[in-house]
């Protein structure tokens, strides 16, 4: 075993990963490191970059397959090697999350006509993060890990617990929020602070700014 590998192990033993997650991102850098025939420690942000690119057009890889390959190369950068990496994976596809598929001009418009600062940070969750709106909706702020750019889905799709990528235009959209709200038990709550929002309430949200921005397509 490594010195990397063992490090990277006692990392994720720490923070009490799951043994089905612990066993994803060893392997997400073994496949990275096997990929390029070197240590992980002497790729370049490029040479990752050009690994996804392999798994997504030549491995033919799921987004999700893809997410959890890219969560766990990014803990192993940030918290083993201590390296701000600039990689980055396509947005998950819209299916199946709080409205069908609009394009990236139709989201902007969705977006531009929230003017409620919570309304906004919820929608941006959803489009940016990937995020059903059950999940969005059952958001802790403890799940805001800003330090690994991660945000955890705790029982997700098929009661499976999951990390998505926390993106900086994310992080910018929940900083203002919560400094406006202050969020406590729940990220968006409902009327009352210690209940999470209303499913049918979030959905509310997403119609009233859809009508704002005179978007006619999806659902």
């Amino acid at each position: 075993m490594t010195k990397l590998r063992r490090a990277f192990e006692n990392h994720l033993i720490l923070k009490r990963y799951s043994s089905k997650t612990n066993e994803a991102y060893i392997l997400a850098v073994k496949g990275l490191a096997n990929y390029h025939q070197q240590s992980p420690d002497k790729l370049s942000d490029e040479q990752i970059q050009d690994y996804f690119r392999y798994l997504i057009k030549d491995r033919k890889y799921a987004w999700s397959s893809c997410n959890v390959t890219f969560c766990g190369i990014k803990c192993f950068y940030d918290n083993v090697l201590h390296r701000d990496t600039k990689i980055m994976i396509p947005p998950r596809p819209r299916q199946k999350t709080l409205a069908t598929i609009l394009s990236p001009k139709d989201v902007k418009k969705l977006l531009e006509s929230c003017t409620n600062l919570k309304h906004r940070a919820l929608l941006y969750a959803v489009y940016s993060a990937g995020l059903r709106v059950s999940e969005v909706v059952a958001l802790k702020p403890i799940h805001i890990e800003r330090s690994r750019k991660m945000i955890r889905v705790d029982q997700g799709k098929g009661r499976k617990d999951r990390y998505t990528v926390l993106s900086d235009a994310l992080l910018t959209e929940l900083e203002n929020y919560w400094r406006e709200y202050r969020p406590e038990k729940w990220l968006f709550f409902g009327k009352d602070k210690s209940k999470p929002m209303p499913v049918g309430t979030a959905q509310q949200i997403y119609y009233t700014a859809k009508k704002r921005a005179r978007i006619t397509k999806g659902s």
